[in-house]
């Protein structure tokens, strides 16, 4: 007890605050004026004692939240309703900033008269850091998670989509077949049928974009691509982003997967598009270029290539950044706004694909993303006059048609019969067994919708080819997962909504496989 006596209070007071390293603990006076000043304080914020006694608290503070009046604002709330507690950035003598959690009390006299501020700052930058890559970590999870519903939505309108164009585009081919059809009326007809081309390749592209379509690398000439897509890109960028085209000349032909290439250069767009929210330039751009420029993955790879590049005249990169923008879930944008996978998915469609991508940008004056893919052979176009579509198949064929979808099943039974042909047509799986067994298999193609009630076409195909092997089974779908994983690779895809010319082309090579004359329907109805 005489021990504890022996220093002041006052001067046990100022030990005990010295003492504290982690805290800022100092007090104010009633007009926010710095009265006093801990160790702990010194050793974070970098002042000494007597240079920041007599200093207001605002220096603390950065220069936005002092033209907002924080400062000011933290005192009053202290004084009114007795606490003020917040976190926020703050600044130390050398300019730098830390995170920390800021409580002002206020204090008063004996008589209830206030007096000043008592104030405690802890410096939490580490503990935000923490807290904001968790935050990053639960945000992506949460995109990946919209986009897997969005990519199921997708599907799902797409599958009913292709379906509403089968019918309509069979329909068409109706018509187009029919000799009393005024030939006045051929034109419309040829409307409706481009257009339905038009809205199939607009439902492909989305597909490709949810990363929802079954796809195949083949030989293209690039600035076509980028031709068809002019319209995609319109509606994406907006009226305030100005779009140019460069299409240069030489070899732009590549081996690639079309929708794979168009959901990369989509993507590409919309970034740039981010990159300018005031408005600006996009320019797109194909061109030959005999080998490739000195980047990540480029060693070894011998050219020519195909250059495809898109540059914007946005806010740009800082250099630090472009080597991240590869990575999954980085992202340039504010908080919330980022893109899952993003560039990550053009950068390893590219490489898969033989090629690589280059990044160039200027801060304040744009970026330019390149990708690099192979050139390819252009296909040999003969000079003959080029061929009219064949609807002419020969041997007539029995056809077990599966379609749910009466529309669909009605106008491709039709036109099946007026093609020469003898379909049987039935709705589900079960229905399809049931014909199979009551006709022993007497079947030379079955053609099965992916989405079925009950069982889907893959497990039907199976169960076909595992009890009648010989006949010839093609799937078809507007769009299934069924059909994206490797269970469907052993069956060839009739992607809806298909033309008569692909359907004659499956019956003729069918009718060509078995090596039948053309007008032997060996005993059936035909």
């Amino acid at each position: 007890m005489e021990s504890s006596s022996q220093f002041p209070t006052e001067d046990r007071y100022r030990l005990l605050v010295d003492a504290v390293m982690d805290y800022a603990l100092y007090l104010l006076d009633v007009n926010g004026r710095v009265s006093s000043w801990n160790t702990g304080a010194e050793r974070f914020k970098g002042y000494t004692a007597e240079e920041i006694i007599g200093q207001h608290f605002s220096v603390f503070y950065t220069e936005e939240d002092r033209a907002a009046g924080i400062p000011r604002i933290a005192l009053e709330t202290a004084a009114r309703e007795g606490r003020f507690e917040a976190e926020g950035w703050r600044v130390r003598k050398d300019g730098s900033r830390f995170w920390c959690s800021v409580v002002i009390d206020p204090v008063h006299d004996d008589q209830g008269q206030l007096i000043g501020y008592a104030k405690i700052t802890r410096d939490i930058t580490e503990q935000k850091h923490h807290r904001d890559e968790l935050q990053a970590t639960r945000d992506s999870m949460h995109h990946a998670q919209r986009m897997e519903a969005i990519g199921r939505l997708t599907g799902g309108v797409a599958h009913d989509f292709n379906n509403f164009l089968t019918a309509i585009r069979f329909s068409a081919e109706f018509l187009k077949r029919s000799p009393d059809m005024p030939e006045s009326l051929m034109h419309y007809i040829g409307i409706i049928s481009d257009t339905t081309e038009r809205a199939a390749q607009l439902t492909r592209q989305l597909l490709a974009y949810a990363k929802k379509q079954p796809l195949q690398p083949h030989v293209f000439d690039a600035r076509e691509s980028l031709t068809s897509l002019r319209s995609l890109f319109e509606a994406s960028v907006g009226s305030s982003v100005e779009l140019t085209y460069e299409l240069g000349s030489g070899n732009c032909t590549i081996f690639a997967d079309t929708g794979q290439l168009e959901s990369t250069l989509l993507n590409l767009v919309i970034n740039a598009r981010d990159a300018m929210p005031a408005g600006g330039t996009l320019t797109l751009s194909v061109r030959h270029v005999d080998n490739l420029p000195p980047l990540r993955n480029a060693q070894g790879r011998l050219g020519p290539f195909v250059a495809l590049s898109v540059r914007d005249t946005g806010v740009g990169i800082a250099p630090e950044l472009v080597q991240h923008v590869f990575e999954p879930f980085f992202s340039t944008k504010g908080q919330h706004k980022n893109s899952g996978l993003g560039l990550s998915q053009v950068l390893g469609f590219v490489q898969q694909s033989g090629g690589d991508v280059g990044v160039s940008s200027v801060v304040g004056q744009g970026s330019t993303f390149t990708l690099y893919l192979p050139a390819a052979d252009p296909p040999k176009s003969p000079d003959a006059q080029p061929v009219m579509p064949r609807t002419d198949i020969g041997a007539c064929n029995d056809i077990l048609l599966v379609e749910d979808n009466r529309l669909v099943g009605e106008v491709v039974s039709n036109l099946l019969q007026d093609l020469g042909q003898n379909p049987t047509w039935v709705v589900d799986a079960q229905a399809a067994l049931h014909v199979l067994n009551e006709k022993s298999g007497r079947f030379d193609v079955a053609i099965l919708d992916v989405i079925l009630p009950g069982m889907n076409g893959v497990e039907l195909a199976k169960r076909v080819r595992a009890s009648w092997p010989d006949i010839r089974i093609v799937l078809a779908s507007g769009y299934s997962d069924a059909i994206v994983g490797p269970e469907a690779v052993e069956f060839p895809v009739m992607q809806k909504p298909y033309s008569v010319e692909m359907l004659a082309k499956l019956l003729r090579d069918g009718s060509s496989a078995r090596r039948e004359t053309p007008d032997v329907c060996r005993g059936r109805r035909c």
